[in-house]
């Protein structure tokens, strides 16, 4: 994966790569002998297919798409926050392998750029297509999207249910997890903050 500083003389076309190939034939032995080891004989259904469809799933959710990053010039001198809300992700629990899913909500306030706003969405999804632990999930999106909008400040909501937590172990079942990452404006600035915070948890949606 690669990425560039925007030119803040106009769009970054900073092309976003996928991740590095996947071992598939290592995968999908790693799977077989996992089953074995769980008492799955292999002349069954599950002990010849699951090892490719299990591969397949997580090539899935560990490989984000390529795309570029675009920007234009805030050529009005907007000022005020910009906010998406409710991006739908999944990503992959860096303990457990388990999925956790929920929203994301994602503000800045603009600098001399302003993004294509699908490119927060692909921002998402290019960060949570990998092992995570949602904290840094959270502040791996705010620290991009800060470098490349050069803006006044980022600040990032996500509420996801881990499977990990709601699933096993406690199983503690309806219980989501509130991360909140912030550069910036949406850092020191504490009305800034609170109005982000209003925005995007009392209104938005929850995972």
């Amino acid at each position: 994966m690669t990425a560039t500083l925007p030119d803040l003389d106009g769009p970054v076309h900073t092309v976003l790569a996928g991740a590095d190939a996947l071992d598939r034939k290592q995968a999908e032995q790693a799977v077989m002998h996992l089953l074995r080891a769980l008492g799955v004989p292999a002349d069954t259904e599950v002990g010849r297919n699951t090892p490719r469809r299990m591969t397949d799933a997580l090539v899935q959710l560990l490989t984000p798409q390529s795309w570029t990053f675009t920007t234009f010039p805030n050529d009005e001198g907007h000022h005020d926050l910009v906010l998406t809300r409710g991006i739908a992700f999944t990503s992959l629990c860096a303990h457990h392998l388990l999925p956790f899913s929920g929203h994301a909500h994602v503000g800045f306030y603009p600098g001399d750029l302003l993004p294509g706003l699908s490119k927060i969405a692909r921002t998402v999804e290019m960060f949570a297509a990998r092992l995570q632990v949602q904290e840094n999930l959270g502040q791996q999106i705010a620290g991009f999207l800060e470098a490349q909008l050069a803006c006044d400040g980022v600040g990032v909501v996500l509420v996801a249910e881990h499977l990990c937590m709601t699933r096993r172990g406690v199983r503690a079942v309806g219980a989501d997890t509130l991360t909140v990452a912030t550069r910036g404006r949406l850092q020191q600035d504490h009305n800034a903050r609170t109005e982000f915070l209003q925005l995007a948890v009392r209104s938005g949606r929850t995972a």
